[in-house]
């Protein structure tokens, strides 16, 4: 295994399960201190150092960031994974779906950013990625809250890295589609037909199969290696083709 992330330090908030635990995996695997941000340790023992850390809160992120400092002064690449979802159109959503989602996905990870600032700019190639969605440029059918969201943190993404570009701090966000992790089980497994429904899941996408939390991982690490250092401001489609393609049936 190319040990090429050897020396550096990350955190990658939800790291204990689904695309967060790969990419704690990965890169652990390729050499990095990791530091999983997340609500629970989930299975991120033997890959990552668990912090307690509850992104929707302001106290609980610098309560981590605290801890953090305990152990490192610097972090050389953020991944901002952490996120919640939601179900439903604008017909069905309520006030405290929104705030929550909103404050969860968008501003927990500006919180992220903005308390980990200081420890980025100790690292002499420093790198933050954001886990985005294709529900930021498709439209989905009830996924209003969710896609609304993951449009304002592709925004949000962009408007850091001309932020931060004159800090020597590239951001850039990948898009998956739908990813085949526990989180969508749980989605699958509150439908009326789970199968049925994962088949049109699968269908929607043009590889006919559900995006891999390591395939979005290892997008992640490629947009957070030193080797692309002229890389910012970038958008990075995981989603099997369901953004840019248009096949015939």
């Amino acid at each position: 295994m190319n040990r090429d992330f050897a020396g550096l330090t990350a955190v990658v908030t939800g790291a204990g399960s689904g695309i967060g635990l790969a990419v704690a995996t990965q890169l652990s695997a390729r050499g990095a201190k990791v530091f999983g941000f997340d609500i629970n340790a989930g299975e991120m023992e033997t890959v990552a150092t668990w912090i307690e850390c509850d992104i929707g809160s302001s106290e609980s992120v610098a309560a981590a960031y605290s801890s953090l400092s305990q152990e490192s002064d610097v972090v050389d690449v953020l991944v901002n994974n952490a996120g919640v979802g939601a179900v439903g159109s604008v017909l069905s959503s309520t006030d405290a779906e929104w705030q929550r989602v909103m404050n969860i996905n968008v501003v927990g990870t500006s919180r992220m950013i903005s308390a980990g600032f200081p420890f980025l700019k100790r690292s002499r190639n420093p790198a933050i990625v954001n886990t985005c969605s294709v529900a930021a440029t498709v439209g989905l059918p009830n996924r209003a809250i969710y896609s609304a969201s993951k449009g304002a943190l592709l925004s949000l993404t962009l408007a850091t890295a001309a932020d931060f570009i004159k800090e020597g701090i590239r951001v850039n966000c990948v898009n998956p589609g739908t990813a085949d992790t526990p989180w969508v089980a749980r989605l699958l497994s509150a439908a009326s037909d789970p199968s049925s429904e994962r088949e049109a899941l699968e269908a929607r996408q043009p590889m006919g199969r559900l995006v891999t939390a390591d395939e979005v991982a290892s997008a992640i690490l490629y947009l957070a290696h030193q080797d692309q250092s002229s890389t910012t401001g970038t958008v990075l489609a995981v989603d099997g083709g369901m953004n840019g393609l248009r096949l015939p049936k």
